[in-house]
């Protein structure tokens, strides 16, 4: 015999992998959807507080690591050089 035909499997198999059904008691039904929603929006706030609280760490971070560094506008200075015009390029005419 072989497992797969074993009474045991077949009672599982009908358990474990059967769809949800959803309760018949109205009342019920409205109190599963309102701790739905609630869970939903509960997670969206821990997420937008856990970023928030990533990009907070990574600012403190780059800041630590830069400490001690003078800063990047201090040591700007002005670039001399020169220029000159280029005229309007003209492509040979097509013949």
């Amino acid at each position: 015999m072989s497992i797969f035909q074993h009474h045991a499997f077949r009672r599982f198999r009908t358990f474990a992998f059967s769809a949800p059904r959803r309760p018949r008691h109205p009342l019920l039904r409205i109190a599963l959807g309102v701790v739905g929603i609630a869970l939903l929006l509960a997670l969206v706030v821990l997420g937008v507080f856990v970023g928030a609280a990533m990009l907070a760490g990574g600012m403190l971070w780059r800041l630590w690591a830069q400490r001690g560094k003078p800063a990047a506008g201090a040591r700007r200075g002005s670039i001399d050089g020169d220029y000159h015009v280029v005229g309007k390029a003209q492509l040979p005419l097509a013949r």
